[in-house]
Parts: structure tokens; C-alpha cells; sequence
């Protein structure tokens, strides 16, 4: 099987996990990026303050989102694009969190989804200082990128994957994280099944 997958990254308004105000999204195909998207969000409503700190952490102010489509007015083009590919994320605890607060926030169920992490999968793979984003990312030979743009950090965790599966030398994610001491998560009705047959 080919390495196929959607790397994705939120960024968020405030401390919520429901507060997404931009996503990222990269396709990869046989190792190799063959689309990609992003696009502002306007949180939903009661999650919609923007916090100073995270303006000054990803840039997007109040001003930028308000003309946004909702979280329940763009999910469906998100899960379009995502297409039932297995997700990829860095620190995917955070992402798969703000995509299934915002759904619950909307008063929507949240997709069932398989999912694998970069910063798993980084620590298991490079000897490195730190295994933030952007150090990740350079061991991976992805640099010098707009850290904290939604877009340009799935690009990056798209390369670690990438990288990392080669290094590895496997060709699909269930093999990757499983040479890496990890497992797919799951999302929605997917992590309920898997919480009853454990």
C-alpha cells in the first residue's frame, strides 16, 4: 500500500479547544503532496473571543474572522477534502481535540477518523534537542516555514511523516506508527467501538 494520508493543523482563537480560527490541510499521495488547503474559521458562537496571546502566537485577529464561514458552515468542506484518509497531526492530541470540540460546540457528531502523530513519530525517529514543529521538521529536511500558519505547519508534519516512513522503511502509517511504539488513534464512533472491545 502506497503512503497515502491528510496532514492537517489548527490553530485556535482562545484556550478552548472549540475555538478554531484556521485550519491547514496537505494531501499526500504515494509520499507525495498533491494538494493542499486552508482557510479561516470563524469559531463557534461563545468560543469566538480572540485572545491577544493567540494573535500574537498565529497572527489572525478578530478582524480576519469575522467575515469567516462558522465551524458548522466549512466542517463539511474540511471532511471533503480529508476524504476518509487517515489524519496526520503534530501533537495530533491537540488537533483531533479542537476538531471534536468544535463539532460538539456546533451541536454536531464528531466524524469518525483514524489518526497518527508527528511528534510521536519524531521521538522515535530523530535524536534531537527538542521536538517542537519547526526542529522536527528541519531533521526532516523542511525549513525555513511560516510556523503557526495552519497551512505551512501541515506541510511540515506532512514531511516528517513522509521522512520518517522512509527512514522506517515502511509504506503505510499503521506500519509507521507501529515501528514507532504507537497506534492509530480514532475519533467519533471509530474510538467508542474501540473503547468497548478493549
Amino acid at each position: 500500500m502506497p503512503l497515502n494520508f491528510t496532514a492537517i493543523d489548527f490553530e485556535t482563537a482562545n484556550n478552548h479547544a472549540a475555538s478554531a480560527c484556521s485550519v491547514g490541510l496537505v494531501k499526500v499521495r504515494d509520499g507525495k503532496v498533491v494538494d493542499r488547503a486552508g482557510w479561516l474559521i470563524r469559531p463557534p458562537f461563545g468560543f469566538d473571543d480572540m485572545l491577544e496571546w493567540n494573535t500574537r502566537i498565529h497572527g489572525i485577529t478578530a478582524d480576519d474572522i469575522i467575515d469567516a464561514p462558522l465551524w458548522a458552515d466549512q466542517v463539511d468542506a474540511l471532511l471533503e477534502f480529508v476524504d476518509g484518509d487517515t489524519l496526520a497531526a503534530h501533537n495530533a492530541g491537540f488537533d483531533m481535540g479542537v476538531l471534536s470540540a468544535a463539532q460538539q460546540a456546533s451541536a454536531l457528531e464528531v466524524p469518525s477518523l483514524s489518526y497518527v502523530c508527528s511528534l510521536r513519530i519524531a521521538r522515535k525517529t530523530y535524536h534531537l534537542d527538542s521536538y517542537r514543529l519547526p526542529v522536527a521538521a528541519m531533521a526532516a529536511g523542511f525549513e525555513d516555514f511560516a510556523h503557526h500558519d495552519a497551512l505551512a505547519d501541515a506541510e511540515a508534519c506532512a514531511a516528517i511523516i513522509v521522512h520518517a516512513a522512509k527512514r522506517h522503511d515502511v509504506t503505510e502509517l499503521a506500519e509507521l506508527a507501529r515501528a514507532c511504539g504507537t497506534s492509530l488513534g480514532r475519533t467519533g464512533a471509530l474510538a467508542k467501538a474501540e473503547s468497548t472491545t478493549a
